[in-house]
């Protein structure tokens, strides 16, 4: 396993919460994603095409990690689910056992599979709800 970083999900505003975040750590955004840079786009709000899909900020050794979450039938944003921890491994098969593990006697939101954005990654909560991703990027190993 390479790490554990933090993964927070806000309801429209994580462009302005990187932005205040790299301030205060005196650090600079590594990466900013919105939703209509993904494929699907076509069919989407334009308010949720602007939202950030995904943005990241290094603090130290960690990377935070943050989402524009828009509520689904399978998750509404409350207090208290408003963050992930996100593990990054260094295989698919490790993606796998992990997800495997604590997937058991909880939810599972995403099985890990091939995404657009090039990992193999999944989501799930384990069974005393603490939400997990799991992410290989192979082109992290090379």
């Amino acid at each position: 396993m390479t790490s554990v970083n933090p993964y927070l999900n806000f309801g429209g505003n994580s462009e302005e919460v990187l932005n205040f975040y790299a301030k205060v750590f005196h650090t600079q955004i590594a990466m900013m994603m919105r939703y209509g840079d993904s494929p699907g786009q076509e069919n989407m709000p334009v308010e949720q095409k602007n939202a950030l899909m995904h943005g990241s900020l290094p603090i130290g050794n960690t990377m935070l990690m943050v989402t524009d979450a828009f509520d689904t039938e399978h998750y509404k944003l409350n207090p208290g689910n408003n963050f992930s921890l996100s593990i990054n491994t260094d295989s698919k098969e490790e993606t796998d056992r992990i997800f495997s593990e604590l997937s058991e006697g909880g939810s599972v939101q995403l099985k890990p599979e091939n995404t657009f954005w090039g990992a193999y990654f999944g989501m799930c909560t384990d069974k005393f709800g603490v939400q997990w991703m799991l992410s290989f990027d192979e082109k992290r190993q090379n």
